[in-house]
Order: C-alpha cells, then structure tokens, then sequence
C-alpha cells in the first residue's frame, strides 16, 4: 500500500512520534493505522497516544435530563465562529431534547424521527434548513440516551459544550449527598477521561495485549532495563564481539556508573542490545525482575484508563482514589452505591479540522 504524506500526518497526530518514525511505522505494517500505533508504541516512540484520537473539528456538545433519562449529544460546525452562534446553539440544544425523548437505534433512525422543536419535518430536514440558514455544512455526529433504572443520572458540561458527560450510578439512596458526589465524579471524567470504570471492565485478551506491547517497550528501552538484565546482555555484547571495540573500550570506562552508559555508547551498541533482547524475548519475559517491571508499568497504565483507580481530583490529601471516595460517600449516606456507566463525548473527537498545506509541508520533508 502506497503511504502518504496525509496518512503520516495523522498518525503523527495521534501519537506525537517523529514524522520518519511514523512512516516507517506504516510501512511497516502495510498502512493499517491501528497496528501502526501499536508499532510505535511497542518500539517506545508513541510519546502520548491519545485514546480518543485526534482534537480538531468545531462544534458543540450539549446535555438533556428528565428524570432518571439523560442524553449526550455532539453537533459538529465547519468553524468556531459558527460555533458560537445562538441559532447553532438553540438548535444543540434542541437536538439533545430529541435525544431525551428518542427511540432510534442508529443515526439514520435518529434523523427519521420527527423533530421535536417542529412537528412538521424530520430531524434530518431540521438540519438541512439550519445548513442552509448558517450558510455552513454541519453534522450531527453521535447521540447517547441513559436510562437509570437502578439509581440516578448527572450531567455535566465542560468549555461551554466542550465536553459532554453522563455519569449512572446503582444506588439505593438518591438524596443531594448521592447527586453532588456523582457530579464530582462527572468532572473527574471530563478532566482525565477515563476509558474503564474499573479494571473488571478489561478483558482478558485485552490485557494479555497490553502486557505484551509493554514487554516489547520495555526491550526497546535497554537503559530502562533492569540492572541484572541489562547486565546479562551487555556480557553477550561485549564475550560474543557483537559491540565493536571502542564500545567495549566505553563500557569498561563507564561501566562503574550505568546510569550514564547509553549516553556514551553508538548508536550501533544501542540497536544492537535491543536486538539481543529481542532475540530472548521469551527468557527475558520470564525473569521475575523484568516481569516486576511489566506488571508495575501496567498497573501504572491502568490507574490512568481506569475511573476507580484514578486519583479523585479533589482528594485532600492527593491520594484517594475515586474508588476510595465512592466508598466513603455510600458509608456516610448510608447507601449501596456505585457507578454503573459514564459517557463522556469530547467535540471533534477523531477528527481532522482543515490544515492548510500542512501535508504538503510533511510530503517537502520526507522527500515524498
């Protein structure tokens, strides 16, 4: 598959790794962008995959309640400034009240339905006049509706409609203390937009895939190694003549202080320790050190894409976790109270707002 210029591109948005990086990375896996981002990640060159992908079209997003039924909406605009418009913001509002009310199953149904604020056309003609006013193409992109049937909901708005949140709880007890926690928690998932509620949310197969792109991360990053295995391979390197001897001639300088070592060592070392690990991979992944180092990473990664692992943005004390917090709000009201389901709609999410000769400007560099 031919790899473009606008393919790197967007992958070097989505990760934040080097324009080369990225493109050897799609070569490598033949232009498919998910397993490019894994490619990176595995090799240690995504510097922040971000999990809901790219931040740039315009828009709103706007929330509804009535009773224990909420919906999340996302209208996206070609530009800010029509963003910011009463008419585009009435007709969010609008479209989030059709969500409340609504019983499609998919989009298409959604925009068949009849439009709440005009009996007389459907949600799809509704916008079609409000393109044709604006004079500007706009989009109802996604719709979610929230049932509580077993508790409550709250919503929250973030960046004047930046941000849209959902949070459901299970609860026996719905009073003000009930409501203001899960509005806290609302903000926690606008904040840090957590993927999981909780760890049992993950599957397995998915944590046996997140093990092994941290294994081979790890074997990627030698100096981040630990010592008793990084010393094991720097013994073969230097016994099997596979460094060259002004490596060598480094490392017997500097191997007093390894902390330091890669600073000074080739390029050619550097790649080639990796390949050492590479080639004993499964040795290596069986050493209960390294398998300490994988499982501390993981649980570091999980803490970040897990709501119940995270740091409660309001702990006093700047360790309690929101999970921690659920348990001491059921305590003092009294209540068998959890979190059952969040939604959290970011506008623009995964897509690509206009660049001008941006692409142009990847294809000069890379000589393509």
């Amino acid at each position: 598959m031919a790899i473009t210029a606008s393919m790197v591109k967007e992958l070097r948005e989505m990760t934040g790794a080097g324009m080369m990086d990225c493109k050897k990375a799609l070569n490598e896996t033949d232009g498919d962008m998910d397993a490019a981002v894994e490619y990176l990640r595995k090799n240690g060159q995504a510097k922040a995959e971000k999990k809901a992908g790219r931040i740039a079209a315009e828009g709103l997003c706007r929330v509804a309640v009535d009773g224990n039924v909420a919906a999340v909406v996302e209208v996206n605009s070609e530009t800010d400034f029509v963003a910011k418009n009463e008419e585009f913001q009435e007709f969010v509002e609008n479209v989030a009240k059709q969500a409340i009310t609504s019983s499609a199953a998919d989009m298409d149904a959604f925009l068949a339905e009849t439009y709440v604020a005009d009996n007389g056309m459907t949600v799809k003609e509704a916008l079609v006049a409000k393109v044709a006013k604006i004079g500007e193409n706009l989009t109802i992109r996604r719709f979610r509706k929230v049932v509580a049937d077993e508790g409550c909901v709250v919503t929250y708005v973030h960046g004047g409609g930046r941000i849209g949140v959902i949070v459901e709880s299970k609860t026996d007890v719905v009073n003000d203390g009930i409501k203001e926690a899960m509005s806290n928690i609302a903000m926690q998932v606008a904040a840090l937009s957590p993927q999981y509620i909780s760890r049992d949310e993950i599957s397995a197969a998915q944590l046996a895939k997140e093990k092994e792109i941290t294994v081979d991360s790890a074997l990627n990053d030698p100096a981040s190694l630990p010592k008793p295995v990084l010393n094991k391979l720097i013994a073969k390197a230097v016994a099997e003549k596979i460094w060259s001897d002004e490596d060598i001639a480094v490392y017997e300088e500097k191997k007093s202080n390894m902390n330091y070592l890669f600073n000074f060592l080739s390029n050619e070392a550097k790649n080639a320790i990796v390949e050492i690990a590479l080639a004993d991979k499964e040795a290596i992944a069986a050493d209960k050190i390294f398998n300490g180092l994988v499982e501390g990473r993981i649980s570091k990664h999980l803490k970040d894409i897990c709501l119940m692992d995270q740091v409660y943005v309001k702990a006093e004390d700047g360790k309690q976790t929101v999970g921690q917090y659920v348990a001491q709000v059921a305590k003092a009201n009294g209540a068998a109270f959890s979190i059952k389901s969040m939604v959290r709609f970011e506008t623009g999410e995964g897509l690509e707002k206009k660049s001008e000769n941006f692409a142009e400007e990847v294809a000069k560099q890379m000589g393509m």
